[in-house]
């Protein structure tokens, strides 16, 4: 028992790991959850949050007089500890857990509270020094803490992913500026269509994936509306008068980020809208991408019996069984994550839609599923592009040759000899094995230096025709 301090709380006595920051609560929800496996301490942003949201709370707390001036600024000191990334494996809890969060929250308070009482030079559980409740929690309720600490994390989180979004549009740019000269066959429904340089493929590539680094930072503005004094239900209650407001303006400056007060803060503490709309843009990156990979195995198929269009880096052996085969092992695990990223989303809904009446009790599973996506996407993207994308090249002559051969080429006659005549010419290229350029000089349908002229693939890649 020597390894251990004994803590009390509603339910009774419990012992608690006698060097551990956290206490009673956090050791409750460590017995109580084990689900996931994946960790509070996984997840620094958010352990950064939730001190951002303390600071700000002992803060207010302060110039309204309700904190005295030594306490607030161990409270502060000790925040900004968490900030710089200290003692972070002192939140064991599960991501995953009933009580609409009160666990991490307690977490929270506890770790805050016994590291104040290590600098007040008392022992830890000396609880009648610097309460968890009395005084890391004060004027606040889980139901507005918690929530706002996601919300702190999120803010974080999506810097880091449209950082990551940005490097892999930009490589797939310099990618669009190398093969600015690799003439191919474009395709629909995998079926010759027109021909195109690959270069607007990449560019198409870097383009899609561009359009999402807005939407994702409009979308993350969302959190910047926070709920804290609302307490328990939106109401107010044990806060004091204009604590809300002040609240979010001291949060503001401690973040950085513009943080304003929900106008209706019992609107706001059910509320889970902003985590749902910023879900559905990450779901419409996850989906973008999911193709792109699509398209960059189907291109590097072969490679010689596929379309062998470009080389993707190899990057290990591929197969037990049949020597020297290389896969696409980089777009594939990709795919893989944007499968798991759709399907989070999906987790996002449900947990969205079972609030109830003045509380949504599934914010921690709904942020776990929000967090993990980032997580998994900064990790996707990052290589994707350093061990596929920066690597991949193409197959110059396969592509111009496929360009020569395609029956494709003939949608260029149209403007010239007619649908229903350049119908008849591809029937008859597909049946004989003759080329579409022959057998429009053997018809005598036009002369040979306008069709060299319309067949040029580059005169193929713009509107062109006068």
């Amino acid at each position: 028992m020597e390894n251990f301090r004994q803590e009390s709380d509603l339910l009774g006595i419990l012992n608690v790991p006698k060097d551990a920051y956290y206490g009673v609560q956090t050791q409750r929800a460590i017995d109580n959850f084990k689900i996931s496996g994946q960790l509070l301490s996984s997840y620094p942003e958010f352990i950064k949050g939730l001190a951002f949201v303390k600071k700000a709370a002992a803060k207010t707390n302060y110039e309204l007089g309700l904190l005295d001036q030594e306490l607030y600024f161990k409270i502060a000191e000790t925040c900004d500890e968490l900030i710089g990334g200290l003692f972070h494996s002192e939140f064991p809890v599960d991501m995953i857990q009933g009580g609409a969060g009160t666990s991490i929250n307690m977490n929270a308070n506890e770790v805050i509270a016994n590291r104040v009482l290590e600098k007040l030079e008392k022992n830890k559980g000396q609880y009648e020094f610097c309460s968890p409740n009395d005084h890391i929690n004060l004027s606040q309720s889980t139901n507005d803490a918690y929530p706002t600490a996601i919300k702190m994390g999120l803010l974080q989180m999506n810097e880091s992913l449209v950082e990551k979004l940005k490097k892999i549009v930009e490589a797939f740019r310099a990618k669009g500026r190398e093969f600015q000269d690799v003439i191919k066959m474009g395709r629909t429904q995998l079926q010759d269509a027109v021909p195109m340089t690959m270069g607007q493929e990449f560019e198409a590539f870097a383009a899609t994936l561009e359009e999402d680094i807005s939407k994702l930072n409009n979308n993350a503005n969302l959190f910047v509306e926070v709920n804290m004094g609302a307490t328990a239900i939106g109401t107010g209650i044990n806060a004091p008068v204009g604590y809300a407001t002040l609240c979010a303006k001291n949060l503001a400056e401690i973040t950085g980020y513009p943080i304003v007060s929900a106008p209706d803060l019992v609107e706001a503490t059910p509320d889970t809208g902003s985590y749902v709309i910023y879900s559905s843009a990450m779901k419409r990156l996850a989906l973008k991408l999911s193709k792109i990979c699509n398209d960059l195995r189907l291109l590097s198929s072969g490679p010689r019996t596929g379309l062998s269009e470009i080389n993707l880096p190899p990057m290990q052996p591929g197969s037990s069984i049949m020597p020297g085969k290389v896969n696409p092992v980089i777009p594939e695990v990709v795919n893989q994550v944007c499968f798991k990223v759709i399907g989070n989303d999906l987790t996002v809904t449900f947990a969205a839609e079972a609030g109830q009446l003045q509380l949504n009790v599934m914010e921690p599973v709904l942020s776990h599923a929000i967090m993990e996506n980032i997580h998994f996407l900064c990790n996707a993207l990052d290589t994707l592009r350093e061990k596929c994308v920066v690597g991949i090249t193409a197959n110059k002559e396969v592509c111009l040759n496929m360009v020569k051969h395609s029956i494709g080429i003939v949608t260029a006659l149209n403007p010239y000899i007619g649908y229903k005549q350049s119908t008849q010419i591809a029937k008859e290229a597909l049946e004989t094995g003759k080329s579409v350029y022959n057998l429009v000089l053997e018809k005598s349908l036009l002369s040979q230096e306008k069709l060299d002229e319309i067949l040029d693939p580059r005169n193929m890649l713009t509107p062109h025709y006068k």
